[in-house]
């Protein structure tokens, strides 16, 4: 995976996690990315700085609210999230809160079936009883969710990125 830092056009910054910079390049032509602010589908690449590793006979020092702290990590700070670390500046109970909810996401993934870039129209096919109900998951522009929403078909994005199958090492 890589993180990109991200704006819109109306200066909000973002991460946004891809399995390469071709995906990032094939979301951005499909439209599939998004502002979670503004909704804006005017999304760029922001400046980002290099990530040098430090030598290893360095200590890591790093600002966190206004305190310095020599770097260690503890167990509460460095748990993953989708494939990177939970910010230790962020509160305990945050980071808790966003734990619970990957877990309950990745559980709920495991009985969805991967519709890929297909996901309004299957979406619209289950609502009208076309296709078997079930749950579903995939991707979708914003326009597309949006007109899903208008016709009463519930659908709701998924809070932490989740790799394509064909993706999938």
């Amino acid at each position: 995976m890589i993180v990109f830092d991200l704006s819109c056009q109306d200066g909000h910054r973002f991460e946004g996690w891809f399995s390469s910079s071709e995906d990032f390049a094939s979301q951005k032509s499909r439209g599939l990315l998004c502002c979670p602010q503004c909704g804006s589908e005017s999304v760029d690449k922001a400046p980002m700085a290099p990530a040098v590793p430090r030598k290893g006979n360095q200590v890591a020092v790093s600002r966190v609210n206004d305190a310095v702290t020599d770097g260690s990590t503890s167990e509460e700070t460095a748990q993953p999230v989708a494939g990177g670390k939970i910010p230790p500046e962020m509160p305990a109970q945050m980071r808790e809160a966003m734990h619970k909810l990957a877990e309950i996401q990745a559980e709920a993934l495991k009985t969805s079936k991967w519709v890929g870039d297909k996901f309004a129209e299957e979406s619209r096919a289950i609502h009208y009883g076309e296709r078997d109900n079930g749950p579903i998951h995939g991707e979708a522009t914003m326009k597309e969710a949006q007109e899903l929403a208008e016709e009463g078909i519930a659908v709701a994005p998924l809070l932490f990125p989740v790799a394509r199958p064909d993706d999938i090492n």
